[in-house]
């Protein structure tokens, strides 16, 4: 593989933005080596906006596309394929359980990918925060990311806005679960989900 992205950070913060956009690219030519060799290509697109409604709440959205063209999914090793749901995809879900599933349920990835996040940051007390927040996504088998069958989660995460950064506690259930999705999922991490 011969990855390379270009990013565009016009936001004011790393870690917690409150104003201003992202928007990110990345492509990825690769070469699989597994019986007759072939080529094809991965793209990955994303984009999140942040926009203060008041001293105390700001509005962030995010957006991700993804797709691989140029070889069939089977042929795809499945390290490659694009997944979705977690902490920082569609939260809610199981890490990378969004999507096609084999024969004994387990996540088989696909070609490309849709998702689609929003949530209110709303400093609540002190150095707390409130997050509620939906999201939305699936995996695809062609390689053109769709648009139907979204798998959508919500919930409530809470905010402690350390020296460092935000540090983030969120929990998540999906509102069209698959069969074997958890009805409850925990996210703890450094930093906002987007």
């Amino acid at each position: 593989a011969l990855p390379s992205s270009l990013i565009y950070d016009g936001s004011n913060d790393l870690l917690n933005p409150t104003r201003g956009f992202r928007l990110g690219g990345r492509v990825s030519p690769e070469l699989s080596l597994s019986g007759k060799a072939f080529g094809y290509t991965r793209m990955q697109l994303d984009a999140s906006v942040y926009q203060p409604v008041s001293y105390r709440v700001v509005l962030a959205a995010r957006t991700r596309l993804g797709t691989i063209v140029g070889a069939p999914r089977d042929a795809v090793a499945p390290s490659r394929r694009f997944y979705a749901g977690g902490g920082a995809s569609v939260r809610g879900y199981g890490y990378q359980d969004i999507g096609p599933r084999d024969p004994n349920n387990d996540p088989i990835g696909g070609r490309s990918l849709t998702e689609f996040s929003i949530e209110a940051r709303v400093k609540a007390f002190g150095n707390f925060g409130v997050v509620p927040f939906i999201d939305a996504g699936n995996i695809y088998t062609s390689a053109v990311p769709g648009f139907s069958n979204f798998r959508f989660g919500t919930g409530l995460g809470v905010r402690y806005y350390s020296s460092f950064g935000p540090i983030r506690v969120d929990v998540g259930t999906p509102l069209n679960p698959q069969p074997g999705d958890p009805r409850i999922a925990v996210y703890v991490s450094l930093g906002q989900a987007f």
